[in-house]
């Protein structure tokens, strides 16, 4: 009981800071902006909006993009600018690219599930798997290939979604479209028909359910400023990641010593 109260006085306590912090932030903002000594893009919420709104975070995070095309969302450690503005994009993805590296906060968050590869690391690494991907990406035959099989699950996810509405059943289309995606690029990248769409491989069903759990509680870190004390207690969401990534690896095991 003792232990339990001290935890729930640990937690209030950080809590009351972060907030206070956040706060002190805002304040010290308005009055910049009142002095004209710096301006900033418009505020969009604070990490604690991302975590109350974190089942619909593509919904909220959308409505903030109309709204202000370029935002920040304040936490307690960094400002975080989002952008949706056409010209931005342009900038961060080609005109300076080598400016906006994924960096330590990123990798961090990202690799117990992906590692080292291309979504995690920055310059030679990254230059490296671009050069090996881009070349194997654009011969005609890889092409051609890869059109067939986006062609053929495009056609099985659009009967499904057809039965569905048919049928009077309700259905989840992001479900489905991330199983669409996941089977194409299995298909192409690895030439395995993981079927996640229709569950008639059952490994790449338990695959699937995995690899979406492992890639929700990923993008939790970004909003919870606890995970690292959870991953060393295995509670909670990291424990989660770190069953759906066994399974993950367990899998991808399986298809390097097959094919």
């Amino acid at each position: 009981m003792d232990t339990q109260i001290g935890n729930f006085i640990f937690i209030t306590v950080t809590i009351v800071v972060i907030l206070a912090f956040l706060g002190i932030k805002l304040l010290a903002n308005k009055l910049f902006h009142k002095n004209g000594v710096k301006k900033y893009h418009p505020i969009g919420g604070t990490m604690f909006h991302h975590l109350r709104n974190f089942k619909k975070l593509h919904h909220c995070m959308t409505d903030l993009a109309a709204k202000y095309k370029t935002y920040r969302i304040l936490t307690p450690f960094r400002n975080e600018v989002y952008t949706s503005d056409p010209a931005n994009v342009e900038y961060i993805l080609k005109t300076n690219f080598d400016n906006y590296g994924k960096g330590y906060y990123n990798y961090d968050n990202l690799n117990d599930l992906l590692g080292d590869g291309i979504f995690t690391v920055d310059g030679e690494k990254w230059r490296n798997q671009r050069k090996v991907s881009s070349h194997e990406f654009s011969t005609r035959m890889l092409r051609d290939y890869s059109s067939k099989i986006f062609r053929t699950n495009a056609v099985k996810l659009a009967d499904i979604i057809s039965y569905a509405a048919n049928s009077d059943q309700i259905m989840d289309i992001q479900d489905l479209f991330m199983k669409s995606t996941l089977d194409s690029i299995f298909k192409v990248a690895l030439g395995v028909d993981l079927d996640s769409m229709c569950g008639s491989n059952e490994e790449g069903k338990k695959f699937g359910q995995a690899f979406d759990d492992a890639s929700a509680s990923t993008m939790l870190r970004y909003v919870d400023i606890f995970w690292p004390i959870k991953k060393f207690l295995n509670i909670g969401a990291e424990a989660k990641l770190k069953r759906s990534v066994k399974i993950v690896d367990e899998f991808k095991s399986i298809i390097i010593l097959v094919y």
